[in-house]
């Protein structure tokens, strides 16, 4: 949902139920979940509560919808990715660690929305939650597949330590701990795909 364009006249182009997500998204991310109620976001989209519950039973169903577009758009990072370097799966991996730290100017005014949420969510009930929770095991599953693919050394292993890495980044870079956290990223995930590439030999990691 994000646009150059100036809010008031990219919102007012938008139909009904897309105002109200962009809207959601706005708040909930400046403000968190808990503190932004129905009648806040119903003003920022410049429609009623009555309008809001005609798209979204609850509250909690519209911020489970609002996760699932973000959840989207980073399995979309994985398409580009695997589009843009076809069986190359060590530059598929890089390339993550690039959409990751292309973002983290943003996540550092706001943190990453995955992890504010959880933060705000205890109940693994919820169904936002739910939501956050299928997004990061599909995320490890195509990680582990191009972890394999790239012939690293245990691949389990190798997509756990890249996941550390970028998690680490984005909470990093949010609190203000580690400058240059981009960088950084980059250079550790590198060196984590390379090192696990060499514990294979020569003879049995993929050619890249």
């Amino acid at each position: 949902m994000a646009s150059t364009a100036s809010r008031p006249s990219r919102v007012a182009k938008l139909p009904p139920r897309e105002r109200i997500l962009d809207a959601a998204e706005e708040l909930f991310q400046s403000e968190g979940i808990r503190r932004v109620g129905v009648q806040a976001i119903a003003e920022k989209a410049e429609t009623t509560k009555m309008a809001i519950y005609r798209h979204f039973e609850t509250k909690d169903a519209l911020v489970a919808e609002w996760l699932r577009i973000v959840a989207a758009d980073y399995q979309a990072a994985f398409d580009r990715v695997e589009a843009e370097h076809p069986d190359r799966p060590r530059e598929q991996i890089l390339g993550l660690a690039r959409f990751i730290a292309e973002g983290l100017p943003a996540i550092s005014h706001r943190g990453c929305p995955f992890i504010n949420s959880i933060a705000e969510l205890p109940d693994r009930s919820h169904p936002a939650r739910q939501v956050i929770e299928a997004h990061k095991a599909l995320q490890t599953r195509r990680l582990i597949g191009m972890c394999a693919e790239a012939g690293l050394a245990d691949p389990e292993q190798s997509a756990a330590e890249i996941t550390f890495v970028l998690e680490g980044a984005q909470v990093s870079t949010h609190n203000g701990s580690i400058d240059r956290a981009g960088d950084r990223l980059l250079r550790i995930v590198e060196g984590i795909v390379d090192q696990r590439r060499s514990e294979l030999g020569p003879s049995r990691a993929t050619t890249d």
